[in-house]
């Protein structure tokens, strides 16, 4: 009875590996995309529970569309191979993508697709509208537009940080990279917790804290204890957090007098030039 039952725990833990994860709201490009992300995760969680009811694992391959007229499928993914990448501005790529001999793309004017990576080890997903001509053979090309921005906000500094946030993640075509970090005495203090929670779903944000009156990382709830750091934010951690950076940000710094003056002393020492940040 014993090993029965342990092999029926190992087939649940089994099948509970292979259930389909729920997207994030910020996996979702906003784009009205049909079927949407959502559509697809309903879909494919259907499959897994018919799948996991009659045991019978080859029911999640699903079928093929064969009605499709595109390469591309409409629920499916397809890999593709970038056959270029050219940097035209300081923030802007042109990407190539290689598709099958001369085949095309298939899209008709107007359309989209959706392109699908990892970012700091978090699947995103973005709406394109792909700039190479609908007859290109052998290949298409989308643009790519990339910022960054850090922010270091101490107290209520972390103020004017929050439009400039809402204006990223409330805009679907803003590729911009942010990392905030806010400085607070402790975790109690810390503002907008709700807020930054929310923002920090965005698969183009991060979050870190400072508290410099706490110094236990058992007393944060699990979620912050990755994140937070503890005493004052000074020049290595400053250093960490540019070299973390995709590339070389813009930083904005809000704070008291002697904050900001310290975060320009650091910025400079990590290599940001007096025109790369902005105090408030």
């Amino acid at each position: 009875m014993m090993h029965e039952r342990e092999e029926e725990e190992e087939e649940e833990e089994a099948w509970l590996q292979l259930r389909p994860v729920e997207p994030l709201p910020s996996q979702c490009c906003g784009s009205g995309c049909s079927p949407c992300v959502f559509d697809l995760y309903d879909r494919d969680l259907a499959r897994w529970e018919a799948a996991r009811a009659s045991k019978d694992r080859s029911l999640l391959r699903g079928k093929e569309s064969p009605n499709f007229p595109s390469k591309l499928s409409p629920e499916t993914f397809l890999a593709f191979r970038i056959s270029a990448m050219d940097k035209l501005t300081q923030d802007t790529y042109r990407m190539r993508f290689a598709l099958p001999g001369s085949s095309q793309l298939g899209l008709r004017p107007g359309q989209h697709l959706i392109l699908r990576g990892i970012v700091d080890g978090l699947e995103i997903q973005r709406a394109y509208t792909p700039i190479s001509p609908a007859n290109a053979e052998g290949y298409f090309e989308v643009l790519i537009k990339y910022g960054e921005l850090l922010m270091l906000a101490s107290g209520t500094g972390l103020a004017p940080m929050v439009p400039l946030l809402h204006s990223v993640t409330d805009n679907a075509e803003d590729e911009t990279f942010v990392t905030l970090v806010g400085c607070f005495k402790t975790f109690e203090g810390i503002y907008l917790k709700t807020f930054l929670q929310e923002q920090a779903r965005f698969w183009n944000v991060r979050t870190f804290f400072v508290l410099s009156q706490e110094n236990s990382p058992e007393q944060l709830p699990w979620s912050y204890r990755e994140k937070t750091r503890f005493g004052r934010l000074g020049q290595d951690l400053i250093e960490e957090l540019v070299g973390s950076c995709r590339r070389k940000p813009f930083a904005l710094v809000c704070g008291s007098a002697e904050f900001t003056k310290d975060m320009a002393r650091c910025l400079l020492r990590a290599g940001l030039a007096e025109d790369s940040y902005f105090l408030f």
